[in-house]
């Protein structure tokens, strides 16, 4: 992954930026030298043809994807159109990362933890691992660096 060849990325939504939706790409855009590209667009609003029309539009969102997210405020606000795009994920191979809820203060539903290859709270570092993990298959075994005052690596600090 590189500034050459980013992970591309689709966050389920409903054609509007919720604030779940939004704050993914905050979250992303916070992460250092992590490149991807947002190939949903919900602002690609069909204009006629119905619930046909909404449908191949989201598949060919999704098609472009390595990854996709799925939050339980999309499933809560509309459980078919987040099954139907489950559905594409699993058909295309796309891997699904659920989210928690924002806030802890629910549980995921149990289609979308199940169904999902990585559940991940909202933290840019695990988002951006499990992108990496689900949309390349790459390993991302980073180590916490933790600093003790008083300390280096040869032991401590004398004065």
């Amino acid at each position: 992954m590189s500034e050459s060849n980013p992970i591309r990325v689709f966050a389920m939504h409903s054609f509007h930026e919720s604030d779940d939706y939004l704050r993914i790409f905050e979250f992303l855009e916070s992460a250092d030298r992590f490149y991807y590209l947002n190939v949903s667009k919900p602002e690609n609003v069909p204009q006629s043809g119905g619930l046909q029309e909404i449908k191949d539009e989201l598949i060919a969102q999704m098609k472009q994807a390595e990854a996709a997210f799925v939050t339980p405020s999309l499933y809560d606000d509309n459980e078919e159109l987040v099954k139907f795009m489950m559905d594409v994920a699993d058909a295309n191979k796309i891997g699904m990362i659920a989210i928690k809820p924002f806030g802890g203060m629910r549980d995921t539903p149990e289609e979308i933890a199940v169904r999902a290859k990585e559940h991940i709270e909202w933290n840019d570092r695990e988002m951006v691992d499990a992108i990496k993990r689900v949309g390349r298959g790459e390993d991302t075994a980073r180590w916490e660096v933790i600093d003790f005052p008083g300390f280096t690596a040869d032991g401590p600090i004398e004065d």
